[in-house]
């Protein structure tokens, strides 16, 4: 690996959000005529990558017509006028199935949609279907594959999203994470993964695993993309989010840096290296003091709420479940009380002093993942380097910033402060053009 290099989407047929909202404004396209691109581009790919859990490309196009006639009527346009999203199959859908990737759900049909898909709705948005999860968003794989190489996991538990924006099916695509389901599979597929400070979306109608961790965010192909797609599900309006004049950057290992192979260890020293190159002055963090394993933490947090949140579930259907979520629900089963209290107490500590850390940074540059994605479709990786940012509720996102040795994306993880959520977006979009400058 030398300098980092941005990675393309496989398709460069369709814009991305912005770029297809400009160009309906200036009346170049239809939200029709986008509809008939991206419809084709799934026809043609979506039986190798399987991106999606439930798809009707044919009601999405039609609904596609049926905007742009309103759109003349009215004069209106929405927020995401045309703009295809992809919705994970754990958030709740009312005209469409929602499975939440488990065989005992099979043709769930819920009495409502989720608050966020009523957003996207509201805001214009065309959904043509369910993108894949793993069962229950914990680690059994569903069918997707990674668009970058077929035989090539595309991680989880939010692949179908990853892999549908990747590919090209949609130029967004809505995914959740409680261990490192967005970070770890946009690293994997070659996107930009969004995950907010937690609590900041509103994850109503999302199925819970462990609601002190579970956050709602987005795939997208850009920065720009993920930070408009993030306005208007934060606030019903697109954020165009600036990109910071010179942000102040650190350089952290973290605890999970012997994890990091050496691939990812280069790059993100080329990330470093080029980000100084460009003006700014990236500082080593160097080590913040953390009183107890803030991975086992999570882990036990995580188990301890999924077995309770799931035990109604278990207890209807536990012959249809995986031997590994099983095992998992055991393990949250067996954790006490007092476990579950030291784990959370020792996530407020690391919380105090990872926050006072990042305190003197707009972003702070970290792994996303261990490397590329591993061969095999039976796992999804490791979110070894994703559990702890999720543990503390912090925003984090992944950039494609160059490729390993076997060809697959890199990518590189920034995190901030809870609640800076704009201006670790500023310093993302800041970064991403300074990988791409010659």
């Amino acid at each position: 690996m030398t300098d980092p290099q941005p990675i393309p989407s496989v398709s460069q047929d369709s814009p991305g959000v912005v770029a297809a909202l400009q160009m309906q404004a200036a009346g170049k396209v239809s939200a029709e005529g986008l509809a008939a691109t991206l419809r084709a581009r799934i026809e043609a790919r979506e039986h190798e990558v399987g991106a999606f859990a439930y798809l009707d490309a044919g009601s999405a196009q039609r609904r596609a017509a049926a905007l742009d006639e309103q759109a003349r009527g009215t004069g209106v346009r929405g927020a995401l006028h045309g703009i295809w999203v992809g919705i994970k199959d754990i958030i709740d859908t009312a005209d469409m199935p929602t499975t939440y990737g488990s065989a005992i759900f099979a043709g769930h049909r819920p009495e409502r949609d989720a608050a966020c898909v009523t957003r996207l709705r509201t805001a214009g948005a065309v959904l043509p279907g369910k993108t894949v999860t793993t069962e229950f968003a914990y680690f059994a794989p569903g069918k997707t594959r990674n668009p970058r190489r077929l035989s090539a996991t595309p991680g989880g538990s939010s692949s179908g999203s990853a892999a549908a924006v990747a590919d090209g099916m949609v130029p967004l695509a809505l995914a959740t994470q409680t261990a490192g389901s967005i970070i770890r599979p946009a690293a994997y597929c070659g996107v930009v993964g969004f995950k907010p400070s937690h609590g900041t979306l509103d994850i109503t109608g999302v199925i819970p695993f462990a609601p002190s961790l579970d956050t709602l965010g987005l795939m997208a192909r850009s920065v720009e993309d993920a930070a408009y797609g993030f306005g208007v599900l934060r606030d019903g309006a697109g954020l165009r989010c600036a990109v910071a004049s010179m942000p102040r950057l650190g350089f952290w290992r973290t605890p999970m840096w012997d994890a990091a192979l050496p691939e990812t260890r280069s790059l993100l020293a080329a990330v470093k290296a080029r980000a100084n190159a460009a003006g700014a002055r990236v500082e080593d963090v160097g080590d913040i003091e953390l009183t107890a394993d803030v991975i086992a933490a999570q882990v036990t947090i995580m188990q301890a709420e999924g077995h309770r949140q799931l035990a109604a579930i278990r207890a209807r259907a536990e012959n249809q479940l995986s031997p590994r979520l099983l095992a998992l629900l055991d393990a949250g089963g067996s954790v006490t009380p007092l476990q579950e209290a030291t784990a959370r107490h020792a996530a407020s500590s690391a919380r105090i002093a990872v926050e006072r850390a990042l305190s003197r940074y707009d972003a702070v540059i970290v792994p996303a993942a261990p490397g590329e994605a591993p061969e095999g479709l039976a796992a999804t990786g490791d979110p070894i380097m994703n559990r702890m940012w999720t543990l503390l509720g912090t925003p984090c996102i992944a950039l494609p910033a160059g490729h390993g040795p076997r060809g697959l994306p890199l990518g590189v993880q920034l995190v901030a402060r809870c609640g800076d959520d704009e201006r670790l977006l500023s310093a993302a979009r800041w970064i991403e053009r300074a990988i791409a400058a010659p």
